[in-house]
């Protein structure tokens, strides 16, 4: 039995009260983007209770000067974040001079849906005014998927008892701030704020980084079906606009306020002129109508469904889970345009700045792979090999030199941005999973001339890197990586994390085969990389191969184990399960001190590393470290769960496995970390799709083939996926007996099921056995 706050449901999230005290948590939920711009799930209404305010536009940022107590040479002058754009929902009510608020109102009905299907957020609630009158309210809500620079509302509402006068005033409002601006200033500035006719624009600046974005509305109103007589009102401020409709009202009388909204930038627009362009097209949206545009935004889901849906039956929670988290990533981030990328919240909330991680390559990027068109993984390659001259810098500022690049653990622009000593200038290892993004994308594709074209180049800059950060240890006999913080941020400033020098092998090892694989395919091509890059090959690679022939990997013989990093053992060994439960999560009971004194695990980082690179173990050696690190892992980063579901499905542990799919899917929704009112874990999410198709359908790409080994939770009666392949799409389909794999391309795909090896035809449909 579901204990969510939303009720059980294949294909919607339903919300049955109105609770103000989870407010923030509901408008996370709820909340709607569409690549372009996304939008908290703020009431339209007035409401004076508490909320998180949150409007945002892709690719616009503000440089928040860098607060620290102590400052540090190469700290990052600033932390990016994506600002609290114009607030473009409001819609005043007012019922004879009464205005509409849900937090000074008893509200006796009330109900939210997102409709994750059609991409649709509906909400209606009955509510009793101070004044005794009864209001029903009906607000329709989405963002369009198929122009994406438009959104449309549509507001009804329905007076009990009596007549009298109504009003409402549809607004925009670019005076807005954000809560977590570091120093309490606003991130924008007036341009231009002006009404035309029937539609009105404000246009605001954000500081310092000169983004223009206009956004413009024009509305109309409809009493019982039919257009108001009424002339609207309008009204231009200084950085707002209003547009007011005043309407008597009788018993039985439904008024619909549709709002028409269009939100330009000037990543994509001239500023001279954007106003007016906004303005035209907020008019066209509003001559196409709301339903023609809903339908439009219909279909435009409808396709992405079509082939990234996975169908699990039997288990209603499990299916909800993930299809939210698929619908989440696909408002997040659609592909179209390589200067973006996917913040840790996406459109969702102010934390973590909306910049780019390394969560974006270790854990969304597989999913993108395998669920849309080769360009948008492709794309998502293209944002970092346009960073890299950034990059260089990067290093450049810490002391590397010669072309080595760092990227940054936080970025916006390709400048680091992040100002926590240990993660900026420990944290490493964001470095390799880039690295491993290249490698995963050409095995997933095929596309070997982006490894050519632009891959070399950003990996050559990589292993310099990893080249200058390991030194010999005459002790060890080994080369070392010392003074870093690998996946487990409850350890810091550590000596040879296991998993950050298995990626600095991995590069170096990779580059170099790499490159010796164009200098015997295609000459010409590795000599224009040479020239490029001014790379040594005799001295470099020479030396790359040293390292990989001779880096300390630390482990515990006695154990059998790898060991996360030097001295470990020197803790005192307990497991999760020894902790008091009123203590978690540790992060918000401990203290800092004593949460890198002990044992516990933050997230996956050992087994991130036997994740990625499983092929070079026997499955005995991945249970003993699965056993061993799974029990000290607290999994109070919201990217644990999933790789751990993955290696223990491989594990056939399909119960532990199903328990941490559970807590990935359903993360948000049951709020396990106590912190969704901050947004949405919108780069775990991939990770529950990790869960599904890596985790229970066992897929990996082995030797230019798409190979499965699928197990079943005990929950579900089956369960189906689709991913491409080289672009081919297949559709998976497990069941209680056999599994059934169906070519839906034009071309033939090489397949292996339990080791079978087969060639699957152009739409040809195969059955296995369940072994």
């Amino acid at each position: 039995m579901n204990d969510s706050r939303f009720q059980s449901d294949e294909w919607k999230i339903i919300e049955t009260r109105f609770e103000p005290e989870r407010g923030r948590d509901s408008e996370s939920i709820f909340a709607l983007g569409n690549g372009m711009m996304g939008q908290r799930a703020n009431f339209e209404e007035t409401y004076s209770g508490d909320s998180l305010q949150g409007t945002y536009v892709a690719g616009v940022y503000y440089p928040d000067k860098t607060v620290v107590g102590w400052w540090k040479n190469g700290y990052p002058e600033y932390f990016a974040k994506v600002p609290n754009a114009l607030s473009w929902t409001g819609i005043e009510v007012k019922i004879d001079g009464e205005t509409l608020d849900l937090a000074r109102c008893e509200v006796k009905e009330f109900r939210r849906e997102l409709d994750m299907r059609e991409g649709l957020l509906t909400r209606t609630f009955t509510a009793v005014m101070p004044s005794g009158r009864r209001v029903n309210v009906t607000a329709r809500r989405f963002l369009s998927m198929s122009d994406p620079e438009c959104a449309a509302i549509s507001y009804s509402v329905a007076i009990t008892g009596g007549s009298g006068q109504l009003q409402f005033t549809p607004w925009l409002n670019g005076d807005v701030y954000n809560e977590d601006a570091n120093y309490g200033e606003k991130f924008w500035e007036n341009e231009m704020a002006e009404c035309e006719g029937a539609r009105a624009v404000v246009v605001a600046q954000t500081r310092k980084t000169g983004f223009v974005v206009a956004t413009a509305m024009e509305n109309n109103l409809t009493v019982n079906g039919w257009a108001a007589t009424v002339t609207p009102v309008l009204k231009a401020g200084k950085m707002t606009a209003h547009c007011t409709y005043t309407c008597e009202y009788s018993q039985g009388d439904i008024f619909e306020l549709r709002k028409y909204v269009a939100v330009l930038s000037s990543m994509n627009h001239p500023a001279e002129n954007i106003g007016h362009q906004a303005m035209r097209a907020a008019g066209e949206a509003a001559q196409t109508g709301f339903e023609a545009m809903l339908q439009s935004h219909r279909e435009a889901w409808s396709a992405r469904w079509e082939h990234g849906d996975i169908v699990i039956k039997g288990d209603i929670e499990a299916q909800q889970g993930i299809r939210f988290n698929i619908f989440q990533l696909n408002q997040t981030y659609t592909g179209e345009d390589p200067r973006l990328n996917i913040g840790p919240k996406g459109f969702t909330g102010e934390k973590y700045g909306g910049s780019t991680y390394w969560d974006t390559e270790a854990f969304a990027f597989p999913f993108y792979l395998s669920t849309a068109d080769t360009h948008v993984a492709r794309n998502l390659l293209l944002y970092r090999y346009k960073h890299l001259e950034k990059a260089i810098e990067n290093a450049g500022k810490l002391g590397f030199t010669g072309g080595a690049a760092l990227y940054p653990m936080v970025t916006m622009n390709g400048e680091e941005c992040h100002n926590e000593w240990e993660i900026t200038f420990e944290e490493i290892h964001r470095n390799g999973a880039i690295a491993y993004a290249i490698y995963n994308y050409v095995r997933h594709t095929g596309d070997h001339d982006y490894l050519a074209g632009y891959g070399l180049e950003v990996l050559i800059a990589i292993s310099r890197f990893w080249a200058q950060r390991c030194n010999w240890s005459d002790e060890k006999k080994k080369y070392v990586i010392l003074g870093v913080t690998g996946p487990n941020e409850y350890e810091n400033n550590v000596n040879n994390n296991w998993y950050t020098n298995m990626l600095a092998r991995w590069t170096l090892r990779y580059t170099a085969s790499s490159l010796e694989s164009l200098r015997t395919t295609s000459p010409v091509k590795y000599n224009g990389i040479v020239t490029r890059t001014r790379l040594s090959p005799e001295k470099e690679i020479s030396n790359w191969n040293e390292i990989v022939q001779n880096i300390y990997l630390p482990a515990h013989h006695d154990l059998g184990i790898f060991l996360q990093q030097d001295g470990f053992m020197d803790k005192v060994q307990q497991t999760a399960a020894d902790l008091d439960p009123a203590e978690r999560p540790l992060n918000q009971h401990w203290s800092w001190d004593r949460i890198l004194r002990s044992v516990f695990i933050k997230q996956a980082d050992v087994l991130q590393g036997i994740y990625l690179f499983e092929d070079e173990f026997d499955e005995e050696t991945i249970r003993r470290n699965f056993d061993f690190y799974e029990s000290r892992c607290v999994h109070e980063s919201s990217l644990s769960p999933s790789i751990h579901a993955v290696i223990a499905a491989s594990l056939h542990d399909t119960d532990r496995a199903y328990t941490l799919y559970l807590r990935t899917a359903r993360l948000d929704l049951d709020d396990y970390n106590r912190e969704v009112k901050d947004g949405l874990h919108i780069t775990s999410m991939a990770g529950t799709w990790l869960s599904i198709v890596e985790g229970f359908g066992g897929m990996r790409i082995r030797n230019d083939r798409v190979c499965f080994n699928p197990v079943m939770p005990v929950a579900w009666k089956s369960y189906s996926f689709i991913i491409r392949f080289r672009n081919n799409p297949m559709r998976v389909e497990v069941n209680g007996s056999e599994i059934n794999v169906v070519n839906l391309s034009q071309s033939e795909i090489p397949l292996a099921v339990y080791g079978e090896s087969v060639t699957l035809k152009a739409g040809e449909e195969m059955k296995f056995g369940k072994k």
